[in-house]
């Protein structure tokens, strides 16, 4: 049994993950707040394994937290945001929530800090989650996609067109759910149209983003555009 935590400042995000939690065997629900410096002391002193942490609440923000429990605990991070995505990667959480939160995703979650807390080798593939099934236009056909072979996913309406060597495979899905999928496998949302993975890009001129074997432009929207620059300030030689 993992004993879980949430911190979140808005009580109908929480009431929503205690619906989950009571819906799921393996976690036991200690407590949650909606302050976090109160849920600080709480987390530091008692013998709590998971915490379903918010990222923007006033005090103390959800990224302060983590820095602050020096990894006391395993974190799964809610928010309605996707641009604190990359510094989830640098902070080694579980996994990354976006709200409206779905069960099937927040299981998908849990399972992952099962694992983890567990110390519970990945089966069979020497990645976890190294591919994914997809329902393509045809009608009751699945199609599986190895990550390392997608060269980036374009959004369009209510498809996704994901491109892999020259091919093009249309999904019936949303951006958003594919955003969530790929998190932890290192791709990144650069514009409200497009998710690339992180190493193979080649390059930034402008507001275009280049790509290994890639001729199309792929944009940089605005509000993605900081989290991409953080990447390659990590890496750039001045």
């Amino acid at each position: 049994m993992i004993n879980c935590f949430i911190i979140d400042d808005e009580q109908h995000a929480i009431d929503i993950l205690v619906h989950y939690v009571k819906q799921t065997p393996q976690l036991n629900l200690i407590g949650t707040a909606t302050n976090p410096l109160e849920a600080l002391q709480v987390v530091t002193t008692q013998k709590i394994d998971l915490v379903f942490l918010d990222v923007q609440m006033p005090e103390l923000t959800g990224i302060d937290f983590i820095k602050a429990i020096h990894g006391k605990v395993k974190i799964i991070l809610t928010t309605a945001y996707s641009e604190f995505a990359l510094e989830s990667y640098e902070l080694d959480v579980v996994d990354y929530l976006l709200k409206p939160i779905r069960f099937p995703r927040f299981l998908a979650a849990v399972q992952k800090a099962v694992k983890d807390i567990n110390d519970i080798p990945s089966p069979v593939s020497d990645k976890a989650d190294d591919f994914i099934f997809v329902k393509t236009e045809a009608k009751g056909k699945l199609l599986k996609i190895n990550l390392a072979d997608i060269d980036y996913l374009e959004g369009m309406k209510n498809y996704v067109a994901i491109y892999r060597s020259g091919q093009k495979t249309l999904v019936y899905t949303s951006m958003k759910e594919l955003e969530e999928r790929l998190h932890n496998n290192k791709f990144l949302r650069v514009h409200k149209s497009f998710i690339i993975p992180v190493n193979k890009i080649t390059g930034i001129e402008g507001n275009i983003v280049r790509l290994k074997n890639v001729q199309a432009e792929i944009l940089i929207g605005e509000s993605y555009k900081a989290g991409l620059m953080e990447i390659i300030r990590d890496k750039m030689i001045q």
